[in-house]
C-alpha cells in the first residue's frame, strides 16, 4: 500500500480551462510523485480534452478511489454522470455551473468519508453557478457549508512565502473600517494553528501594516496606532507568537526570506500582488479550517482561452503537489486547538521546521 495520500481532483467548470489543466497536470510525473490522483468529472469532458490536446493518456473508469491504478499515462476517474455531452467552451451556462459544482460535491463527500485524503480543485465560474441557481457562489461557500471544522481561512503558498488574509472581497473604501482589533485577535490564533497543521511547530506570525511605512506614528494614518498595535499587543499577552504591524513594503519579502513563518495580509490585493509577483503560476491557494485539506489554482476559468490548448498547467501541478505534501499532516492534526496561554508555550521567534511545497 502506498504511503502517498490519495487526492481528489475536480475538473471545475467544463466550459473553462479546468479540464485542460487537469489533463496536462496528470501528464506530469511530478503529480504522481506527490500523490495518488483521482479525477471527479464526466468522461465526455475528459475525452474532449484528450482529443483537443492530442494526448495519449488512457481513461480508467473506477467506482471508488481505492480501485485506481495511479500510474503515469493513466487517468483514474469517477464519472458522476452529470453531462451526456460537453458544454461549449467559453460560454456561461447552467449546465456548466451544475456540473462543476456536482464534481466538487462528490469530491467533498469522498473526502468526508476519507476515501480521499484531500482535494485539489480546478476553477468554477461564478456566473455559471448563478445561471444554475446554485446554492453556493464559489468553492469556499460550498466547502464551508459541508466541511467546515473551524472558521475557514485562505492561505497562499508560493515558494517559502505563506500569506493569510484578514479581509478579502470587499471594496477598497471598506477596508480600513473592516480592520478591527477583534477581527485581528480572532484571526491570529487561527493563522498559527493552520501553520502548525502544515508542520511548523512554533510559527512566528507577522501582521502587516495598512498605511505607508506603518503610518509613521500617525503621519500617514493612525490605523496602526489605534487598532493594529493594540491588537498585536493583546495577542502577545495571550501567549501568541506574533509581531507587527510590519510595513507592507517589506513584510512579504522578509517572510519569503524566512524571518517570519507567515504573514497576515490585511486585504485582498496586499497579499495577492506580493504572491503573484513572486511567482504567478506557482501560487497555490489552500483552504484551511476544513475537515480535510483543499488546494486550488489561484486563477479563474479563463473562458477567453478555453479549448485552445494554451492554458498553463503549472498552477494545477503545484496545487496537486501541495495537496500531496500537506493533506496527511492536516488530517493528523485536526484536533489541534488554537494556541492559548494554557496549551501553547510560544517563545521562540522562528521555527526551523518550516516546509515549502
Amino acid at each position: 500500500m502506498s504511503d502517498k495520500p490519495t487526492i481528489g481532483l475536480t475538473l471545475g467548470d467544463p466550459a473553462g480551462i479546468g479540464p485542460e489543466i487537469v489533463v496536462k497536470a496528470l501528464s506530469d510525473r511530478a503529480s504522481y510523485e506527490a500523490c495518488r490522483p483521482v479525477v471527479y468529472g464526466d468522461r465526455c469532458i475528459l475525452e474532449r480534452s484528450l482529443s483537443d490536446l492530442n494526448a495519449s493518456l488512457e481513461l480508467n473508469a473506477i467506482g471508488q478511489p481505492s480501485e485506481g491504478r495511479f500510474q503515469i499515462g493513466t487517468i483514474d476517474y469517477i464519472d458522476p454522470g452529470l453531462l451526456s455531452k460537453p458544454t461549449p467552451y467559453g460560454e456561461i451556462s447552467a449546465d456548466g455551473g451544475r456540473a462543476g459544482l456536482g464534481y466538487l460535491d462528490q469530491a467533498i463527500n469522498a473526502a468526508l468519508s476519507e476515501a480521499v485524503d484531500g482535494l485539489a480543485t480546478a476553477p468554477l465560474n461564478k456566473e455559471s453557478l448563478q445561471a444554475a441557481e446554485a446554492p453556493f457562489i464559489d468553492h469556499t461557500a460550498a466547502l464551508k457549508a459541508k466541511a467546515a471544522l473551524r472558521k475557514p481561512m485562505t492561505l497562499f503558498l508560493v515558494r517559502s512565502l505563506r500569506i493569510f488574509f484578514l479581509t478579502r472581497h470587499i471594496s477598497f473604501r471598506e477596508i480600513a473600517d473592516a480592520i478591527t482589533e477583534g477581527r485581528i485577535l480572532e484571526a491570529a490564533p487561527l493563522c498559527q494553528l493552520y501553520l502548525r497543521q502544515l508542520g511548523i511547530e512554533n510559527p512566528y506570525l507577522a501582521i502587516a501594516a495598512l498605511n505607508p511605512h506603518g503610518g509613521e506614528q500617525g503621519l500617514f494614518g493612525t490605523d496602526e496606532m489605534d487598532v493594529i498595535t493594540p491588537a498585536v499587543q493583546k495577542a502577545k499577552e495571550s501567549g501568541l507568537n506574533v509581531t507587527g504591524p510590519v510595513p507592507a513594503d517589506s513584510v512579504f519579502h522578509q517572510t519569503s526570506e524566512g524571518k517570519y513563518d507567515g504573514v497576515l495580509s490585511l486585504y485582498h490585493d496586499q497579499g495577492h500582488i506580493a504572491a503573484k509577483t513572486l511567482d504567478f503560476h506557482g501560487t497555490v491557494s489552500l483552504t484551511m479550517g476544513l475537515k480535510f485539506l483543499r488546494t486550488s489554482v489561484d486563477h479563474g476559468t479563463a473562458f477567453d482561452i478555453a479549448g485552445q490548448g494554451i492554458a498553463d498547467p503549472r498552477g494545477m501541478v503545484e496545487a496537486i503537489k501541495a495537496a500531496g505534501a500537506y493533506s496527511l499532516s492536516v488530517k493528523s492534526t485536526l484536533d489541534f486547538s488554537p494556541p492559548t496561554p494554557q496549551n501553547s508555550k510560544l517563545t521562540t521567534p522562528h521555527s526551523s521546521l518550516a516546509v515549502s511545497p
